[in-house]
């Protein structure tokens, strides 16, 4: 379990330290989506996160239209209460099916990577929190509150969102390459 100074603390980290990184350099990026492993389950689960970091963008981008004043605040109310929600409540079932279904899973076929499934759910928890903040202060927005408290947190988790990703693909997706794990 991570702890808030600990350098692999997901508001700490920069990336994945070499340790967790065992197969990305045999599976570079730039390879994944030609490997002949790179099935329907994975695709799958990469545009799931190509939505998050899409979802991100539109409530940002929403927002700052509504503090502009480049959109009116019912249509802008509308549009935070849809995206914000879809957001939430797809990322709690995504983590949850990841936790629960797959994580367990993938551990068993590369064991070196124990300590990366570890990181990655201690990540979701953290992200449970932001999520949590980010509602409140959308909450609020919804009840005429200031949409500057919105986009400070909404920046602040499509951050720390696009870097546990990040992370997660690179652990997540070479181990599929790699066994041909199909889910």
């Amino acid at each position: 379990m991570t702890q808030l100074n600990d350098p692999l603390a997901l508001n700490q980290r920069a990336g994945l330290p070499d340790a967790l990184r065992v197969l990305i350099d045999a599976y570079p990026r730039a390879t994944w989506e030609q490997h002949p492993n790179f099935g329907e389950m994975v695709r799958f689960w990469m545009q799931r996160h190509a939505m998050f970091r899409q979802l991100t963008f539109v409530l940002r981008a929403d927002a700052e239209k509504y503090a502009g004043q480049g959109i009116e605040f019912k249509d802008y109310a509308q549009r935070l209460s849809y995206y914000g929600g879809t957001l939430i409540n797809e990322l709690h079932g995504h983590h949850n099916i990841e936790d629960h279904h797959y994580f367990p899973r993938l551990i068993k076929l590369d064991a070196r990577l124990e300590r990366g499934f570890e990181l990655l759910e201690t990540d979701h928890g953290a992200m449970d929190g932001l999520l949590h903040g980010m509602a409140e202060a959308a909450n609020s927005v919804l009840q005429g509150g200031a949409v500057g408290i919105f986009l400070e947190k909404l920046s602040g988790f499509e951050a720390l969102l696009d870097r546990h990703l990040c992370d997660e693909e690179e652990i997540v997706v070479p181990v599929v390459l790699d066994t041909g794990f199909r889910g």
